[in-house]
């Protein structure tokens, strides 16, 4: 029988995030691979190893050139699947094609999303990267042109499968990128920027889609799409870099009396007097636990005693070409990796059992709900008396939304990762995926309230500012659940982040 890989005190997303010991300002870099390496007095998790590729050692410009280029993958797709209720009203009147065929065709969108997303994960983890940002950002193209020709009812929804799968990257891949170019401490700041992104695609997309059908017509909502679809495609086929890593191969097997990761994942417990000990299991058990943590999302647990390519100190910088190769084959690729993939594809599902996904999951569904509510009175409710709203007006209520979204990032980002800092610091050094949860209560009671006020200032033919404050408050909301949610869920499962995710 195998032995257990991790130790039965070990808890996901608990690690000890403080190294007291150390002034350190800067990271330690050491050729050993045995040191802690930390930043101040963080301890850097996960620990990068010595190579000059491993993403988590990047440059400045470098790590954040590619999260631009990935938060504009992040706002395009976001814009170009809330762009075609813009178009409502001009395909009705054109072609006559029903509401009822534009909600069918959302209800397309949203199942290619999901769908998209689960299907694209293994190969992200299989060919890298690069692979699934270029294939949708194609299928986006693809979906863009057919919408600027539709004509019929079966193309308007059947371009939405192609514009909702180019959405798929940025649902699952994008967050997986970022984990593997910033440590657990900077996620809650550099999802910040992603979310940011996510509003400004959601909010702002109806808003220009809005002026652009009412001022050019309908077809050039579809024509923009297709242009910048174009241009994005060849900005990423020669500027973004392949973030997959297998640090594993750098890691050496050590022992539990010097081990770096017994003081990252297995935290010093306290007695209930209060003296601090370490509860651990014999150091074999323990040895053992850190040999499967050592693994990095490739399913290639290897038992050599010694690491494969050394500490990767003295590594050559690997070639411009190569770094946006379209394939970046796994190192535990077999063949062409068709049965890895249906197996990775078959076991994502079991992420549902997993206490931290369905409570991020509800999260993040909740958002969509209140986005949805929202979105939908405002096309059924403000073209009709009392509001007689034109298509620009309505557009324009989006703008309310953006701003308590972007008021929502700040506080759940950066802020949130100052707070997780702070909690540790009282828990011995000590981190807890839950402790970004307490940032919940500010958006469970503004939520809330912004619908009710935006309901009942709707219902009663209110004045705008009653309403439109509404607005402000669901975007606080919808700009702090999804960096809470997909903080603590990647907290909690730092080597599963594209399953949870996907989740």
């Amino acid at each position: 029988m195998d032995t257990p890989r991790y130790d039965a005190n070990f808890i996901p997303g608990t690690i000890n995030i403080y190294a007291f010991e150390t002034d350190d300002a800067e990271p330690q870099k050491g050729h050993s691979g045995l040191g802690l390496k930390t930043s101040g007095k963080i301890i850097l998790t996960p620990q990068p190893s010595d190579s000059p590729n491993d993403p988590l050692n990047w440059g400045f410009w470098k790590k954040y050139r590619n999260l631009l280029l990935l938060a504009f993958i992040t706002g395009f797709t976001a814009a170009t699947s809330n762009d075609a209720g813009a178009t409502q009203d001009s395909l009705n009147e054109i072609y006559g094609i029903s509401y009822d065929a534009m909600n069918t065709g959302a209800g397309v969108l949203f199942a290619a999303i999901g769908y998209g997303t689960w299907v694209l994960a293994p190969a992200s983890a299989l060919y890298g990267r690069r692979i699934t940002y270029l294939v949708c950002t194609l299928l986006g193209l693809v979906g863009a042109i057919w919408f600027a020709c539709a004509k019929r009812t079966s193309d308007t929804i059947w371009s939405q499968l192609f514009v909702g799968a180019s959405e798929a990257c940025a649902e699952a891949q994008v967050q997986l990128s970022l984990s593997d170019m910033f440590f657990s401490h900077q996620l809650g700041g550099v999802l910040t920027v992603y979310i940011m992104a996510t509003s400004v695609g959601t909010f702002l997309g109806p808003l220009v889609a809005g002026f652009i059908s009412a001022d050019m017509g309908f077809r050039w909502v579809g024509w923009f799409g297709a242009i910048i679809s174009g241009g994005l495609l060849i900005v990423l086929f020669f500027g973004l870099e392949e973030t997959s890593f297998d640090r594993s191969l750098y890691m050496r097997r050590l022992d539990a009396s010097n081990s770096l990761y017994s003081e990252i994942a297995l935290p010093k417990m306290v007695d209930d007097k209060g003296a601090g000990k370490e509860k651990l299991a014999d150091p074999s058990v323990e040895e053992e636990s850190l040999s499967g943590s050592l693994d990095h999302r490739t399913n290639s647990h290897r038992e050599s005693a010694g690491p494969i390519y050394g500490t990767g100190a003295d590594e050559p910088v690997v070639s411009y070409w190569k770094s946006i190769r379209i394939i970046t084959p796994a190192t535990n690729l077999k063949g062409y990796g068709f049965k890895q993939y249906m197996k990775q594809l078959m076991m994502i599902p079991r992420v549902f059992t997993f206490p931290p996904v369905l409570l991020s999951g509800l999260l993040w569904g909740l958002q969509d709900c209140f986005l949805t509510f929202y979105l939908t009175t405002e096309e059924d409710t403000y073209y009709d008396a009392p509001f007689n709203y034109t298509d620009k007006a309505v557009a324009i209520m989006n703008v309310p939304t953006l701003i308590g979204a972007v008021i929502g990032c700040i506080y759940a980002g950066s802020l949130s990762d100052k707070h997780v800092l702070w909690m540790a610091r009282r828990n011995n050094g000590v981190q807890e995926a839950e402790f970004r949860l307490w940032f919940l209560i500010l958006p469970a009671l503004l939520s809330p309230l912004g619908l009710l006020m935006f309901g009942i200032g709707t219902g009663n033919g209110m004045s705008w500012p009653f309403t439109y404050m509404g607005l402000v408050f669901i975007g606080v909301g919808w700009g702090c659940i999804g960096d809470i949610s997909m903080s603590y869920l990647m907290d909690a499962y730092p080597e599963m982040v594209l399953e949870g995710m996907v989740g």
